[in-house]
Parts: C-alpha cells; structure tokens; sequence
C-alpha cells in the first residue's frame, strides 16, 4: 500500500521489488492509504535491483505519480512491465490505448502545473523584519512537492508559506518544509499591494480583444476568488464597447522608440576619461527597454586578470544593483571557488546595463535582449573594458558572445579560447550559468556544472 499523495518513492520501491519477483501487472491491486507493506507482514523491505528503464519511460514517471487518477500506479506498472518484458519502444506508439492515456495524464499535470505557476498569488502576513506571505491553492491534482521548487527559485529571498486542501510548505529563506493541510481562512483576503497590482491589469486590459470564452479556458473562474485582478473583470468586461470606440475614434498612434544607432552616436561624444566617469552616465541614462528599477553596473578592480561577461541584470540584480548575486550568481560564486578563483579579484559585468522582464502576476519574467539592444549597450561595454584592463575576458553565454564579437557564433562548436576579432585581449567561451540552473535532469545538472567548473580551471591557468 502506498502513502496519500504522490507516492513516488514507494512506488519506485515497490515496483523494483514486483518486478524482481516476476510478478505480473493483473496479479497486483495497488492501494492507497496507512497500511505497511505490499508483500504483507514479514516480508523483506529491502528495494529489488534497479531497474534498467527506457529514458522516455523513467521520465514519464514522476510526471503521471502526482495525478488524481487512483489508477495512476497500475497504468505505469503496467507500462513498466511491458518495458521491461521487451515492449522499449513502447512509449513511441501513440496509438497504445495506454500510452495515450498517459500522455493524457502527463499533459494534465504540466496544465495543473502551469496554472498554480500562473494563478498563486500571495498576500502578506508579517509586516516584519522579516516579511513574511501566505498562499491558498488548490489544485486538482497532487503536485504540491512538484511546484515547490518553482517558488522558491522565484521568492528565494522572502519567507512564505502555500496552504492546500492536501498540504502545506513553508520556505524560511534556506530550508523547504512540507507540512499538514491549511484552510484558506489561514490566509488574509488582501494586501496593500493588490491595489497596484489591479490598476496594471486594468491598464494592460484590451477591450477590443475580448474574448471571454478565451479568458474562461485560460484562467477557469475556481481560481478568481483568490486572484485580486479578477474583481475588476465585470466591470472592464461591461466597459469594453465603450472603451473600444473611443479607442477607434482616437485614430492610431506610432509608438514611441529609441533608435541604437542615434543612442550609440551621442553616447561617444560623452567621452568619459574614467571608469568612474562611464558608470556615472550609465547609471543617469534611461533603459532602453522601459521598467527596470536602475542600472547595474560592473563589479572588480581595475587590472583584474579576467573580466566576466553575462547577458543581462535578472532580477535580483536589478533590485539589489549589483551584478550575479541572483541564483545563477550564487552558483557562479560556487563554481569559482571551487575552480580555485577568488570573485573580489576578477571583474564581472553584463553586455546589457538593465533588466529587460515581462510581468506575469507579480513576477517578473527575464525577457532575452534583441540584437539592437545589445548594440545599444555595446560602446559602453568596449569602453568598460578597456578601462579595466583585463587579459583575458570570457564571454557567459550566447548574448555575451554577440556583445563581444559582433555576431551571433555558435557557443557548443566554439566552447573554449576564442579570438573576438581585434581585441587587446584573450577571449573565452563558455555557457551561462543560468543555463544550468534550467536543466531538467540532475544527473545532466551535475555533468554540466563540472564542465562549466573545468572552463573556469583553464580561464585561470590562461590568466596566470
């Protein structure tokens, strides 16, 4: 018998054991509650041998456990078994009854995923120091444990707990905890912050794309209640002819953009004699792309043997104004260490001085630079540097590679020392921190960030 919830690791137990036993998918009965074993009183606890799985099916796994269906574990043990019993390809035929039902299921779960991503909203419960927020979710589908991690990446730097009907975690800032059921009187109707948050809804609002069908399949009408934007709809749903045809009556309007090229222009008559000088008119120039909090500027001493070069400020950065002291920073300070480099003694910086995000909810999306931003940004880059001084600069990721040498190359063919076309410096290439913080699969995770850390081994036997 497996626990309540998303049993993953009983279940992987228990189906190493029946399959080491030979034991058929029509010979088991999975059940779900308190009781102590599948095998009965006396029977060995140990887990069988692993299991040798297709890759397909072992990732399939841990995105059907989480779903409602009871029958969820007999379908994977039946998918299992005929794996195992020759049938490896099996997940490629899509029209197996179950395949199709799995793939039913999995879908499910990233939808369930996908709208406690987009529909959590938290609300503060402690004024603080520190602050401290509170959520009510409910979801159809067990995938508490699932989510968790999302919202930590997102709120690392805030206390907060999400209250279900089937379970709690609670995050401190450094350790994530899971916990009984909440009630969604736990948690406060509101917030000072709700009243801006629904003055942006109604200002992005689009009356004359309103489609409510649209609007009911994206965002179902069970979440509105814990949603502050969603009190306004009514009435902008009322309001929508009338605003449509002022709208058009008001005729159509050119943006207003900045133009690189004229930007690059009067920034070289600046001519700053100093690296103090260059950032003091970064730090007064407005962002190309409206919305960021202020500039960030680069961080090292001057004559610094090597010279860090990433995409942009995330968030984090833009809050704080320094650069890399986000999640993928805290993992780029890791790998240094451990790479024998000292941060305080290498220069670090971004092609581009601003964040650039897109705002869902109350998040705010890293959004990639475009070419012509990097453009923008690049005369203040060269001229950074060259203040600087460094030997050697390493460009992290592809945006970094395009400041640095003009064009987009291809950073997987061209990992390693890189000459960036008449520069008084040694180039590197190597991947973005970040980039590793996205990959799905730990093992993957692990291989890559010891790649990552050998890169910065050979950037400080070439700076040496």
């Amino acid at each position: 018998m497996l626990s309540e919830g998303a049993d993953l690791a009983g279940f992987r137990r228990a189906t190493r054991r029946l399959v080491a036993a030979g034991v058929p998918p029509e010979r088991i009965v999975w059940e779900i509650g308190e009781a102590t074993s599948l095998f009965g009183a006396g029977a060995d606890p140990s887990d069988g041998p692993p299991l040798q799985l297709p890759r397909a099916v072992g990732e399939l796994i841990p995105m059907v456990v989480p779903h409602s269906d009871p029958e969820r574990y007999a379908l994977l043990y039946t998918l299992i078994w005929r794996a195992t019993q020759g049938e490896r390809a099996l997940l490629d035929v899509a029209s197996d009854p179950l395949v199709h039902r799995l793939h039913l299921m999995r879908k499910a779960i990233g939808r369930d995923l996908h709208k406690m991503h987009a529909f959590l909203r938290f609300r503060r419960v402690e004024a603080g120091p520190p602050e401290r927020f509170a959520a009510w979710f409910e979801p159809e589908h067990h995938i508490l444990e699932a989510a968790a991690p999302f919202f930590v990446e997102r709120f690392r730097s805030f206390a907060w707990t999400i209250l279900t009907p089937e379970g709690s975690v609670h995050w401190d800032t450094d350790t994530l905890r899971f916990g009984p059921p909440g009630r969604r009187e736990d948690v406060p109707d509101g917030d000072g912050f709700e009243a801006g948050w629904r003055d942006y809804y109604e200002s992005t609002f689009n009356p004359a794309r309103l489609n409510l069908d649209a609007m009911r399949a994206e965002m179902p009408k069970k979440y509105w209640r814990n949603m502050p934007e969603t009190a306004a709809i009514p009435r902008l749903v009322r309001d929508a002819a009338m605003r449509t045809s002022q709208m058009i009556e008001r005729g159509p309007q050119m943006p207003v953009k900045r133009d690189p090229v004229k930007a690059v222009a009067a920034m070289s008559d600046q001519n700053p004699t100093s690296l103090d000088e260059l950032n003091a008119i970064i730090q007064r120039s407005e962002p190309l792309v409206p919305g960021a909090t202020q500039a960030v500027l680069g961080e090292g001493p001057i004559g610094a043997p090597i010279a860090f070069v990433g995409e942009q400020p995330g968030d984090q950065e833009d809050l704080q104004g320094r650069p890399f002291v986000g999640p993928a920073g805290q993992l780029f300070s890791r790998a240094m260490e451990q790479a024998g480099l000292t941060r305080g003694d290498v220069y670090v910086t971004n092609a581009v001085k601003h964040f650039k995000f897109t705002l869902r909810g109350k998040r705010r999306i890293h959004e990639k630079p475009t070419a012509g931003e990097v453009s923008h940004y690049r005369w203040w880059l060269d001229r950074e540097l060259e203040f600087v001084q460094p030997k050697i600069v390493v460009a992290l990721g592809a945006t970094a590679v395009l400041a640095l040498a003009g064009k987009a190359v291809p950073i997987t063919r061209n990992r390693g020392p890189f000459e960036f076309g008449g520069k008084p410096f040694q180039g590197f290439i190597t991947v973005h921190p970040s980039y590793l913080l996205r990959l799905p699969d730990e093992e993957a995770k692990a291989m890559a960030y010891e790649g990552f850390v050998d890169d910065l081994r050979r950037i400080g036997d070439l700076a040496a």
